[in-house]
């Protein structure tokens, strides 16, 4: 075994904690050496981790247009909620509503009556008045799909804001087209679907409503484009990120770096008045 310090051979049967050579305590020496290598790593990671911060904040509630975008995000998936179309069936002993939406299309599926639509849809009673909901269905999945990858868009944006903001603006634009063509079709099946004494469709509005939310989600993206999404990193985390790369790598050594690794003005003064008031408390407690 040699000693940490100054290399010298100390044999197994030297059992006091310090060096016969030079004196050190060999615990205690190894022990700083380990706390300052954390120290130093501690400072690179959190360094890194405060850039990831940064950039969740500047997405999500970074500038006003970012609140807003966040707030309608949610509101293109609550417009799925409003009806797209409703078809109303009643014939004796069976009296039945199918609206198009999430809360119908999951009240359709908890009554069984979307397990019926097949049968309705060979049915001379009600073949044409369930494809009028068949149809504005396929659009309103489509849609909810649209509005599951805005979500996600703007849950990674982070990761590269304005890929993200440009992945969305796309997007929402798809959506206000899908939108559009599904009113359209729920209009369309309303007139090819006369209603009869078996079933009557009432048209809905929640197409118009997920259109109006992609719309503004459109806008919202080009603007915070057209703004810049720039995150606001502390001073030296940039370098500390970087230097976190090398060091895990392996091209640089942490016991080779300062301690601070980087430090600005305002994080030297903050640390000397921690440590003045560290040593006046020192002091304070040895006359007590």
């Amino acid at each position: 075994m040699q000693c940490p310090k100054c290399g010298g051979e100390i044999p197994f049967y030297h059992l006091k904690p310090n060096c016969e050579h030079c004196g050190v305590n060999i615990m205690y020496y190894t022990q700083e050496e380990g706390l300052t290598r954390d120290a130093k790593r501690t400072e690179l990671e959190g360094g890194a981790a405060r850039m990831v911060i940064a950039r969740v904040k500047a997405e999500f509630i970074g500038s006003k247009l970012a609140i807003v975008r966040l707030a309608f995000s949610l509101l293109a998936v609550a417009a799925l909620l409003v009806p797209f179309v409703s078809v109303k069936y009643a014939v004796p002993f069976f009296n039945q509503t199918l609206s198009v939406g999430i809360i119908g299309m999951i009240q359709g599926f908890t009554s069984g009556l979307i397990l019926k639509v097949p049968q309705f849809l060979s049915s001379a009673l009600f073949a044409k008045q369930t494809l009028a909901a068949v149809v504005p269905a396929a659009f309103m999945a489509v849609i909810a799909l649209i509005d599951v990858a805005i979500v996600v868009g703007l849950i990674l944006g982070f990761l590269n804001l304005t890929k993200g903001a440009n992945f969305m603006k796309k997007t929402a634009l798809v959506g206000v087209a899908v939108s559009i063509a599904a009113q359209i079709a729920v209009v369309v099946m309303k007139f090819t679907a006369p209603d009869s004494t078996t079933a009557s469709v009432s048209l809905g509005f929640g197409a118009l409503a997920a259109a109006a939310m992609f719309l503004v989600l459109f806008f919202l993206n080009r603007a915070m484009l057209k703004a810049g999404i720039e995150p606001q990193y502390k001073e030296n985390d940039i370098k500390r990120k970087e230097l976190l790369k090398k060091v895990r790598a392996g091209e640089v050594n942490l016991d080779d770096l300062p301690l601070p690794v980087f430090e600005s003005e305002d994080e030297h003064e903050a640390r000397m008045q921690q440590l003045e008031e560290a040593l006046q408390a020192e002091e304070e407690g040895k006359e007590l």
